[in-house]
């Protein structure tokens, strides 16, 4: 009788055992986090409380957020007129921010007969949201510099100390220098730190040939949710999609430098109403652990992709084979384009300035290139596609459409979108990484 107890003790020791095993496998799988980077609260210009603003993307299924303030980390005290803030949103801001938290959490006072609320840092308010493996708070700031007259901004993900903009006598070396304050801290307290060029189409302030000669620049935002970028150019400047393609050939064709990897995010502001701009543009990285040390080694390997609403069910790419393949997780009743996209070797360098309707060149403007520069290799419909590269590309890249607008477009005729970072550089440039 003992011998057959412990049998079948042993037998459901072994089943335990091997359910742990199980468990601690499924763990540890890569998985695919939905995120954004770029989101503001009333610690800056947003118009909803920090806390309002992270349950917001926690209801929306995200699993990870950064609230980067303009300039300023969500630290220390810091009251604000509940006047104000009411008259950012339009609405009793505060009544929902109560209802919500519960009025235990909510502090306010009154100061020379003005209600203020004291806005909660991370630090602290953080812990009623996130959950391990489901929702993770990083802390960001958006660098908000000038230089030339013309805008810089970048957002910097996981840093632990405020980064001033550095400022700079030109553009690009004002860029340089907010690029390297940022690696400076992240090797003096050995923290990966992300930075990003955020919105360069703002004010139509930088060009592809600046973020092309500023190599310490790998990321930047390809798709915003802010209304006001310029995403898409105009008659006189390029979109910002177009840019990349011309900062890709310009990198690896003449520098032999890798290319910049491409992020989409919301740039949200507003959370009410119509105005609401959650979930207009996101990115998908795929790591084992939801914390910010994986996310951004998965950035930097350049597993991840940027999304106004396509959703990529597999997403692969074999050096050996030299092979891109990816499969769409359809949506009800949507088509799907796939165009591949590159540059290929002995490409039509030709570039020309863009003059005015007098014939003068304007200055500050992306110039005109071949139409070798990022064109469509290749065409597929359906939720699967494929490219096999001939070792004839500088790089290659894909970009998904749907017959669908995105929930919340950003702009007039806008259809949801996926981009895949290039590939098949590491070749032309003799690097192995970004």
């Amino acid at each position: 009788m003992r011998f057959a107890i412990s049998l079948v003790l042993i037998a459901s020791l072994g089943a335990v055992a091997g359910s742990l095993v199980e468990a601690q496998d499924d763990l540890a799988r890569p998985k695919w986090f939905k995120g954004n980077l770029h989101a503001h609260s009333l610690w800056s210009d947003g118009d909803d409380y920090p806390e309002m603003v992270a349950d917001r993307y926690l209801q929306r299924g995200y699993h990870f957020l950064v609230l980067s303030e303009h300039n300023v980390l969500s630290q220390g005290p810091r009251w604000m007129s509940v006047a104000a803030a009411n008259k950012r949103s339009g609405q009793d801001g505060l009544a929902a921010y109560r209802k919500r938290f519960g009025a235990e959490w909510v502090e306010t006072r009154i100061e020379k007969d003005d209600l203020q609320v004291r806005l909660k840092p991370l630090g602290e308010f953080r812990h009623h949201l996130e959950r391990a493996g489901e929702f993770l708070m990083i802390q960001g700031e958006e660098i908000t510099d000038r230089a030339e007259g013309r805008q810089i901004h970048y957002i910097a993900t996981n840093l632990q100390e405020l980064i001033k903009p550095q400022g700079g006598k030109t553009a690009r070396e004002a860029m340089d220098r907010n690029l390297e304050a940022v690696e400076e801290q992240a090797k003096r307290l050995g923290r990966p730190i992300l930075a990003h060029h955020i919105h360069p189409n703002t004010g139509y302030a930088m060009t592809a040939e600046d973020m092309a000669t500023v190599v310490r620049e790998r990321y930047f935002e390809v798709a915003s949710g802010h209304g006001g970028v310029n995403q898409m150019g105009d008659k006189t400047h390029v979109g910002v999609e177009r840019m990349w393609d011309i900062i890709c050939t310009i990198r690896i064709g003449e520098m032999q430098q890798p290319p910049p990897r491409a992020l989409a995010a919301d740039d949200s502001h507003s959370f009410f109403g119509k105005n609401n701009s959650v979930g207009r543009g996101w990115m998908m990285v795929r790591s084992r652990y939801l914390t910010p040390e994986s996310m951004i080694h998965a950035i930097e390997a350049g597993d991840f992709y940027a999304s106004t609403g396509v959703t990529l069910k597999e997403l692969q790419f074999s050096a050996e084979s030299r092979t891109l393949e990816l499969e769409i997780e359809p949506e009800k009743d949507a088509k799907y384009t796939t165009r591949f996209i590159g540059t290929m070797k002995g490409y039509d360098a030709a570039r020309e300035p863009v003059k005015d309707e007098s014939g003068k060149v304007l200055m500050g403007v992306t110039q005109r290139y071949s139409k070798d520069v990022g064109r469509v290799l290749s065409t597929v419909e359906g939720t699967k596609a494929t490219y096999k590269l001939t070792g004839e590309e500088l790089y290659v890249r894909a970009v998904v459409e749907s017959s669908k607008a995105p929930e919340k477009p950003t702009y007039q005729g806008q259809k949801a979108q996926a981009w895949t970072q290039p590939v098949g550089w590491t070749i032309a440039t003799g690097k192995k990484s970004n």
